[in-house]
């Protein structure tokens, strides 16, 4: 397995919309490789997602997951989500309950925002290994769903905020926000 580059801000893979992933990509071993790397890549820079473009790959498919001994960053209070791959994303929003948190990005880091975001939400996509998956999500684990996918269409979490007036580097959320988060 290997440690992938990962695109910043400003690299045109990250604006592109991303194409769906064939059955015979997916059984595919540069494929299986490239799942692998993933989350080995996720797991490097301590990030909760990865999509197929952050890792200048423009293919449907994301990993993401928060193991109970990874360090949560300050966005949610949710604990764990179990490691996914998801393939293909066809989101659904179960209601219209919405809510912001912060959110941040591997492709820009050290910045977060606050990102509004529907609450619940339903994904029906293929696994790795090509099966059909429906998964209910809701929380923080909808939230990473919906920011992965977001990746593939080309859209960036800042797309979705509100206001500017919370962008913040790592070091001044800490100082400034973080704080509110724990009350």
């Amino acid at each position: 397995m290997s440690i992938l580059k990962v695109a910043r801000l400003g690299h045109p893979v990250l604006r592109a919309k991303a194409r769906p992933v064939t059955p015979d990509e997916i059984k595919s071993p540069a494929f299986q490789a490239l799942v692998d790397d993933m989350f080995e890549t996720m797991a490097e820079y301590s990030g909760i997602g990865l999509a197929g473009p952050q890792v200048h790959q423009g293919l449907r498919v994301f990993v993401a997951g928060v193991r109970e001994s990874d360090t949560i960053s300050p966005m949610s209070d949710d604990a764990e989500m179990p490691l996914v791959t998801i393939v293909n994303p066809e989101i659904t929003v179960v209601d219209d309950a919405r809510d912001e948190a912060w959110e941040g990005c591997l492709s820009i880091p050290d910045i977060r925002g606050l990102v509004q975001r529907p609450v619940t939400i339903k994904v029906r996509a293929l696994d790795r290994h090509g099966r059909r998956i429906e998964i209910a999500a809701s929380g923080l684990p909808a939230r990473v769903i919906q920011h992965e996918t977001d990746h593939l269409d080309g859209v960036l979490f800042f797309d979705r905020m509100k206001s500017l007036e919370t962008l913040a580097f790592m070091d001044e959320f800490r100082r400034y926000w973080s704080k509110d988060d724990e009350a």
